[in-house]
């Protein structure tokens, strides 16, 4: 055995951070070296670039504000008022809170750089064929997977290094996950309110298409895929990694102290989920003709072997406790088995997709009828696997806790390291999710170039698979945020005994509260009020996207009317790509706080009028409802999308069919659900269980019950 202190870990994952760093630099000057002579794909290129860009500097200039009046909040309150004693711990909650906003910024901005490069490279290298359209891709989104968990571990180590206090993290991660959740649900909106309405009016109306240059929502929607897709998702799961990591070291640092093997571990295990995905990016290969879905599978089982075994190897080596690496192990596998089942639910080579596309051709109202069957379907495999999870790991790391009587405190711990588990290997995920929207942009772009029906075919097999796994990150993503907020849950409980010790509520060393009792009167309001919450907030996102995608139909049906030559494609016809470009960024601005907004006020509400057993009913309705409903629509979502490009590719009757209509009808019904509600839940019960840890004090002194 080896010993091992907590800066010597420490060390270990800054230097492993800054390895993620580097190779991401290695992979991004990689990917601007491949070659791209292609003048109107680079004209092209260009105006989607600034599209993305525009709308991220507007975004993060709303952003900013809302950040500055939320910092000064935050100083203010956390982790007590300021008028209540020493304000030094308030200084740094709110220095950690900017923090963790400025990394989950600098996520999304990284994502935009590099995709908005890969794409076109992406797209030239498809004329060669598809290992090298694949490899620059892959490569592409990879830039993302290291910069994002790189900075991510980097962010925490550093806290923590330098306040010494766990509880900051909560305001580091409260940072990254409040900017996700408005840039995931902004860019939500964006993007589905150009790819509906590009759909509506020039594939079902005027039967050009998907990516004609003729339409002139056609870049806005390009747009869009980088600014929900890569930007969006890159924030978003910065956040769950963050709030996992976040989690175990409150619940560590409360079982044992700073200095103990259970902070040591997680920084271990967090480091060495880092490096796993390192390893597996950097074996990530496909042959001359090969399968891109086999290929981005393989190289994430590599990662997750990987992972398996050098954390064992660690916890051996360290004198690690086993149970806490079997709860780890849980998360990982139970993790495994939801990718594989999303991907039965959402690849286009499997029955239900198959059996969506075939209901198509009785007309779109089968079309909405079996895509969503299916995507309720969907959800039990998921679910079952986080309820199997969650109790397997507090079973397996409760009797840690036996001879201390904190049997609960170490269940919920082995509940967290779960949740760390099954985002250790999140720099390969987001490298596969980024994959998907770089090859969607090639897509669009080859056809735009004019490249022909060979490269554009091959374009979209690499487009299908991005598709698949696009699907599958989601549902691991939210399957993640499930356990993580399940884990959240147990910080907040830890928040708020040690609270209720320090203000002399229980006697040192007692748990003010130790369960939430569903038969109590107040935590049953809680419990209600939470199971609303998803639903409205998934409401107003989606509604935000109709009212915004009628208005930008309308400019589209004006352009078509009033440019002469447009319709027929005259060369001398140019459509106002910008005009549609602003009014999906105009209404994403305005659409984008309301709903987070709700959110945050209701969880207030609650805490103020039913104090700290109101909100643990809270959050357990928030969280059971949230992940039914995430699913659910990431899920439908994706299963109604490949439906459409299993018709597209000739079955059914193939393009121009009945089939093909109905099927375009439900990929637009899909496209909110999956691309802005579904996965914006996620990062909105993680926004609710952080700030409900926050305010524990607060709710603690100050509540009407």
């Amino acid at each position: 055995m080896f010993e091992i202190t907590t800066q010597m870990i420490q060390v270990f994952a800054i230097l492993v951070a800054f390895l993620a760093l580097g190779f991401a630099a290695w992979l991004y000057t990689w990917v601007k070296a491949q070659p791209s002579s292609n003048a109107r794909i680079a004209e092209i290129g260009e105006y989607i670039r600034k599209g993305a860009n525009t709308f991220l500097k507007r975004e993060y200039l709303v952003l900013a504000r809302f950040t500055a009046v939320a910092a000064v909040l935050v100083f203010v309150l956390l982790p007590h008022p300021i008028w209540a004693g020493d304000i030094t711990k308030n200084i740094w909650m709110a220095v950690s809170y900017i923090f963790g906003t400025i990394l989950s910024a600098l996520a999304g901005k990284i994502g935009i750089q590099i995709a908005t490069i890969a794409n076109i490279k992406s797209a030239e290298a498809a004329q060669k064929g598809i290992k090298p359209s694949f490899m620059t891709g892959f490569r592409g989104g990879a830039v993302m997977g290291m910069a994002v968990v790189g900075t991510s571990l980097l962010g925490i180590t550093v806290v923590l290094m330098l306040v010494g206090d766990a509880t900051s993290l909560l305001g580091f991660s409260f940072g990254a996950s409040s900017l996700a959740l408005f840039a995931k649900a902004g860019g939500g909106i964006f993007t589905k309110t150009a790819d509906i309405s590009a759909d509506l009016v020039g594939k079902v109306e005027l039967g050009i298409p998907e990516d004609d240059p003729r339409n002139p929502a056609v870049i806005a929607d390009n747009v869009g895929d980088n600014v929900g897709d890569v930007a969006g998702m890159g924030a978003d799961l910065f956040d769950s990694n963050v709030a996992s990591m976040s989690a175990a070291l409150v619940m560590a640092t409360a079982l044992g102290g700073i200095a103990s093997k259970n902070v040591i571990m997680v920084f271990a295990y967090a480091a060495i989920g880092l490096l796993s995905s390192i390893i597996g990016v950097a074996t990530a290969r496909i042959g001359k003709n090969g399968d891109p879905n086999k290929a981005l599978s393989s190289s994430t089982y590599v990662t997750t072997a990987v992972f398996a075994v050098l954390t064992a190897l660690t916890t051996y080596l360290f004198g690690f406790q086993w149970r806490i690496w079997a709860a780890t192990a849980v998360g990982l596998i139970v993790g495994t088995v939801i990718g594989i089942a999303t991907d039965y639910f959402t690849n286009d080579n499997k029955p239900p997709v198959q059996e969506v596309a075939k209901a198509s051709k009785s007309g779109p109202a089968f079309t909405i009828l079996s895509g969503f069957s299916y995507g309720l379907l969907s959800c039990l495999p998921a679910l079952i696997g986080i309820a199997i999870s969650a109790l397997v790991a507090f079973k397996v790391c409760a009797p840690l806790g036996a001879a201390t009587g904190q049997e609960a405190e170490y269940g919920m711990f082995g509940i967290s390291m779960a949740a760390l588990g099954m985002l250790s290997i999140v720099g390969m995920i987001i490298s596969n999710d980024a994959y998907g929207p770089i090859v969607d942009n090639a897509r669009g772009l080859a056809e735009m170039g004019g490249f022909g029906e060979k490269v554009i075919a091959i374009t979209d097999e690499l487009d299908s698979a991005g598709n698949t796994v696009k699907a599958v990150t989601k549902g691991f993503s939210i399957s993640a945020a499930g356990l993580t907020v399940i884990a959240l849950l147990g910080a907040f409980m830890s928040e708020v005994n040690t609270a209720a010790q320090e203000l002399g509520l229980v006697a040192a060393g007692e748990s003010l509260i130790k369960n939430f009792d569903i038969m109590n009167p107040t935590v049953f309001f809680g419990l209600i009020i939470g199971v609303a919450i998803p639903a409205i907030f998934s409401a107003m996102l989606m509604l935000g996207v109709d009212k915004n995608a009628q208005r930008m139909v309308d400019e589209i049906h004006r352009q078509f009317d009033t440019i002469p030559g447009l319709k027929e494609g005259r060369e001398d016809a140019k459509p106002d790509y910008d005009k549609c470009i602003d009014i999906a960024t105009t209404g994403a601005l305005k659409e984008l706080i309301p709903a987070g907004f709700v959110a945050i006020v209701s969880t207030i509400a609650v805490g103020l009028i039913g104090g700290t057993q109101a909100i643990g009913g809270f959050l357990t309705g928030n969280i059971a409802s949230g992940l039914l409903l995430a699913l659910l629509m990431s899920n439908a979502g994706g299963t109604w999308d490949n439906a459409k490009k299993y018709v597209e590719a000739g079955n059914c009757g193939g393009k121009g069919s009945v089939a093909h209509k109905a099927a375009v009808v439900g990929d637009t019904v899909g496209d909110p659900f999956k691309d802005t509600a579904g996965p914006s839940i996620n990062t909105q019960i993680t926004v609710v269980s952080l700030v409900s840890s926050l305010l524990a004090v607060i709710f603690l002194q100050f509540s009407i019950f």
